[in-house]
C-alpha cells in the first residue's frame, strides 16, 4: 500500500509577488531623478562633458512625467541634491560641511519647485516645450532669491563648448540653457511615446511617421541642435577696432585657506614681483611692452589709499612696466565703507578711475541676518562687511576699453550686459579663488566666463591670485591659461570688439519670454484641470 500526500488546500493569502515588483517600480523614477541629478553634475568642469546635459533631462522628464504634483516636488528634490550637492562641495573648504549641506539643500528646495511645474504640464501637448518653459523660469527665480540670488549651476554654465554653445550669442544663457533642456525634454518624450506604442504594439514604421506625439518628440529633440549649428557663422573672433596686447599677472598666495587675507602685504609683493619680472623682460627685449596690465581681484588688501608703503610698491610696478594696471583692492571709501575695488593705476599719474563691486557674495563679502546665522556658526564673522557699488565702469587702458567683472559677478547676466552696454572692447573678470583651495570652483567659474565671451562676442581677461588665469577669445575657446597655486603672467594680442550680439541688445527679453512660456503652460495645466472636474462632475450629475 502506498503512502500518498494529501491535498493541498488553496491558499487564501494573495500572491506577494505582484505587490513587491509594484512596490519596486515605484523606486524606479526616484532612481531616475538621482541619476540624472548626478548626470548633470559630470557635464560641468574640470569634466567637459556638454553633450550628456541632454540626457540628463531626458531621465528626469520621464521620471516626472505624469506625476502627481507632490511626488513631482520630490522628485525635483532628489534631482536637485543629487545635482547640486557634489556641485557646491567646493564651498565647504575651508568652512565645513554644514554651510556646503545647507546651501545645496535650499537651491534643491527651488528645483524641486521645477519638478512640480514640470509634472504638471507634463500631460499637456507638446509637454517638452512648457517644462522647457518652467525650468527657465525656476533658474529666473534662483538668480534673485534669495539674498540678491545664486545663479551658479545654471544649465548654461555646464556648456561652455559644444554644439549648444552659439545660442548665447542669439539670446544669452536662458536661451542657451532652454535649447539644452528642450532637447532632453523632447528626448525623453519621444523614449515615452515610443515606449507607449511597443506597450500597444502599434510600432510599425508607418505608425511612427504618422503619430504627432513622436513627430513633436523629434521635433524638440533635434530643434535645439540645428539652431546651435546654424547660429555657428554668428561667433566670430575678429578683431573690429584692432587688438591689444594685454598682461595677466597671476602672483600666487603664499598658502591656501581663508587665512590668506591675515598674509595682505605678502599678497601684494607677490603681484608686484610677478610684475617686476614681466618688466624686466621687458628692458631687455626678450618681450614686447603690453598696452595694459591686469591684476587679480584681492591683489592689494592692503588700502593704498592709506597706507603709502602699498602706493609705492603698486607706482613702482606700473612705472616699471610702462602700462597702466588693473589693481584688485579692499579700501574704505570716504564714507568709511569698506569697497571691494578695482583701481585703475596710470604709470605717471596713479590711481585714477575705480570700480567698485556691485554685487557682492552673500555670507562671504556681506553677511546677511549675522545674529541669526551665528546662531548655528561662529564662521559667519569671518565674512564681510563690503558695501556694494552702484554702476558699472569700463576703464579706458591706453585706448582700449576694459569692462570690469569682479570675480562672482560674472555669475548674473545683467552685470556682465551693463559692462558690454558701457563700452567694453574686451572683458576682465579678476578673481581670488585662494580661499576654495584646489577645489573646482575655478574650473566652474571659467567655464561661465567662457559663455559670456560667446554671449557678448568679446574676449574675457581672467586674471586670478592664485589659478586658473586664462585668456579666453570670443568664440569661448581658451587661448592661454595658468595652473593653479603657481606664479605666472599671461602676454596675449587679443582683439578689440564693438558690435553688439543680438544677445546684449535683447537684454532680458529672452529671459522673460522663456520665462512667460513656462507660466502661460502652467496657466494652461490649470484651466485644463479644472475643465476636466468640471466635465466629471457633470457626468456624475
Amino acid at each position: 500500500m502506498t503512502a500518498t500526500a494529501p491535498p493541498v488546500a488553496p491558499s487564501d493569502e494573495p500572491d506577494a509577488r505582484p505587490a513587491r515588483r509594484s512596490g519596486l517600480r515605484r523606486f524606479v523614477p526616484v532612481v531616475l531623478a538621482a541619476i540624472a541629478g548626478l548626470l548633470l553634475y559630470v557635464t560641468f568642469p574640470p569634466r567637459e562633458l556638454p553633450w550628456l546635459a541632454p540626457v540628463a533631462f531626458a531621465l528626469f522628464g520621464i521620471a516626472v512625467h505624469g506625476r502627481r504634483l507632490r511626488a513631482g516636488f520630490g522628485l525635483g528634490l532628489v534631482f536637485g541634491l543629487a545635482y547640486l550637492v557634489p556641485l557646491l562641495s567646493w564651498t565647504g573648504v575651508d568652512v565645513g560641511p554644514l554651510p556646503w549641506l545647507a546651501l545645496a539643500a535650499a537651491e534643491a528646495l527651488i528645483l524641486a519647485l521645477a519638478g512640480l511645474g514640470i509634472a504638471y504640464v507634463s500631460r499637456l501637448p507638446l509637454w517638452p516645450l512648457w517644462a522647457s518653459g518652467v525650468w527657465i523660469a525656476d533658474e529666473a527665480l534662483r538668480a534673485r532669491f534669495p539674498f540678491g540670488g545664486f545663479p551658479w549651476g545654471k544649465v548654461a554654465f555646464g556648456q561652455p563648448s559644444g554644439v549648444f554653445l552659439p545660442l548665447a550669442s542669439l539670446g544669452g544663457t536662458p536661451l542657451l540653457g532652454f535649447g539644452v533642456v528642450l532637447c532632453g525634454f523632447g528626448l525623453g518624450g519621444l523614449v515615452l511615446r515610443l515606449l507607449r506604442l511597443k506597450k500597444e504594439r502599434e510600432n510599425s514604421g508607418t505608425r511612427l511617421l504618422r503619430d504627432r506625439g513622436i513627430v513633436a518628440a523629434a521635433v524638440c529633440t533635434v530643434a535645439p541642435v540645428i539652431a546651435g549649428a546654424a547660429a555657428m557663422p554668428l561667433v566670430s573672433n575678429d578683431a573690429e577696432a584692432g587688438t591689444a596686447r594685454v598682461a595677466l599677472i597671476q602672483g600666487n598666495v603664499p598658502r591656501m585657506g581663508l587665512d590668506f587675507n591675515a598674509q595682505r602685504r605678502a599678497v601684494l609683493d607677490y603681484h608686484v614681483r610677478e610684475t617686476m619680472k614681466l618688466a624686466a623682460k621687458i628692458k631687455a627685449g626678450t618681450v614686447k611692452k603690453p598696452d595694459l596690465v591686469l591684476w587679480p581681484e584681492n591683489s592689494s588688501d592692503i588700502d593704498p589709499y592709506v597706507n603709502m608703503d602699498a602706493y609705492e610698491e603698486i607706482q613702482k610696478a606700473a612705472k616699471a612696466v610702462g602700462a597702466p594696471i588693473s589693481v584688485g583692492a579692499v579700501v574704505t571709501d570716504k564714507n568709511g565703507d569698506a569697497r571691494n575695488q578695482l583701481i585703475l593705476w596710470d604709470p605717471r599719474t596713479g590711481p585714477g578711475a575705480t570700480y567698485n563691486k556691485r554685487h557682492l557674495q552673500p555670507f562671504g563679502e556681506y553677511m546677511p541676518y549675522r545674529g541669526f546665522f551665528r546662531i548655528f556658526s561662529k564662521d559667519v564673522d569671518r565674512a564681510g562687511n563690503f558695501v556694494p557699488g552702484d554702476k558699472a565702469v569700463v576703464f579706458d587702458m591706453s585706448g582700449t576699453e576694459v569692462g570690469n567683472v569682479t570675480c562672482y559677478e560674472a555669475a548674473f547676466d545683467d552685470v556682465v550686459r551693463d559692462q558690454v552696454n558701457e563700452g567694453a572692447q574686451i572683458l576682465s573678470v579678476p578673481s581670488n579663488n585662494a580661499t576654495f583651495e584646489r577645489s573646482q570652483m575655478t574650473y566652474q567659474q571659467l567655464a561661465m566666463d567662457r559663455v559670456r565671451a560667446v554671449e557678448h562676442g568679446r574676449a574675457v581677461m581672467v586674471p586670478v591670485t592664485s589659478g586658473v588665469s586664462a585668456v579666453i577669445r570670443p568664440d569661448g575657446s581658451i587661448a592661454q591659461k595658468t595652473g593653479m597655486f603657481e606664479a605666472d603672467t599671461l602676454l596675449a594680442e587679443v582683439p578689440k570688439r564693438t558690435s553688439k550680439t543680438l544677445a546684449t541688445r535683447a537684454g532680458v527679453w529672452p529671459e522673460a519670454l522663456l520665462t512667460a512660456l513656462g507660466v502661460g503652460g502652467l496657466a494652461w495645466a490649470v484651466v485644463r484641470s479644472r475643465r476636466a472636474r468640471a466635465a466629471t462632475a457633470r457626468s456624475k450629475g
